[in-house]
């Protein structure tokens, strides 16, 4: 019973040994612990628990026999004394291998839970990417469509100014033959002032020469 308990908790430390260090061997541990727990896997482990625990009971309450027969005796027999100090063993073995039974549990519980909370957050974080990434597409779609209407609204803009650009070369063309129409009447103005002026002097020269010989008749 003792090697047999013995044997169990240097099992039972060994899987807690590998459970706690990241290497192939964990990986087979937790596969082999995950199909023990299946099925009908929990109700055996139970029954031994539990049967394990009968056993402790009963190797108490053999302590505890031990414990009136000494103190009715008010001396401890050899014989009690060897009992005493293998039950005693018993009872602390399968103690222990109940407690290292409880740690490997919780440890398999652990991992599983950290290993679906790191694929919980693998998802998660594709899920964010994935997200980021149709919303930066959702944003060059937008800026691309917003580049289309700002292109049209550019050509728009260069015809309308190629328009008034046409319209104010038109008007400058106008305003030049308009100018040199100006200055063309302004000379032809001068011009005729000044035959104007020539008249009027030939004219006066004439009167002078006309009224000179009507004088002289006078005389």
């Amino acid at each position: 019973m003792i090697q047999l308990l013995y044997s169990v908790i240097m099992l039972q430390v060994g899987f807690i040994i590998t459970l706690l260090f990241k290497t192939p061997f964990r990986k087979l541990l937790i596969m082999a612990l995950d199909r023990v727990k299946r099925g009908r896997g929990p109700v055996v482990l139970t029954t031994v628990a539990a049967t394990l625990m009968v056993v402790l009971a009963s190797t108490l309450y053999s302590m505890l026999k031990i414990q009136r027969r000494t103190i009715d005796a008010a001396a401890l027999n050899p014989t009690d004394q060897v009992l005493m100090s293998k039950h005693m063993l018993e009872a602390s073995l399968m103690g222990f291998v109940l407690f290292l039974a409880l740690m490997i549990d919780r440890l398999h519980h652990y991992i599983r839970e950290l290993r679906f909370l790191r694929k919980s957050m693998e998802t998660a974080k594709k899920q964010s990417q994935g997200y980021e990434d149709r919303k930066n597409a959702g944003e060059l779609k937008a800026l691309g469509e917003e580049t289309v209407i700002l292109k049209t609204k550019i050509k728009k803009l260069e015809s309308e100014c190629e328009t008034k650009s046409k319209e104010v070369e038109a008007a400058q063309a106008e305003a030049e033959a308009l100018r040199k129409q100006s200055e063309g009447l302004l000379l032809e103005y001068d011009r005729l002032l000044e035959d104007n002026q020539n008249l009027q002097n030939q004219l006066e020269s004439i009167e002078q020469s006309l009224s000179e010989p009507g004088a002289k008749k006078n005389m």
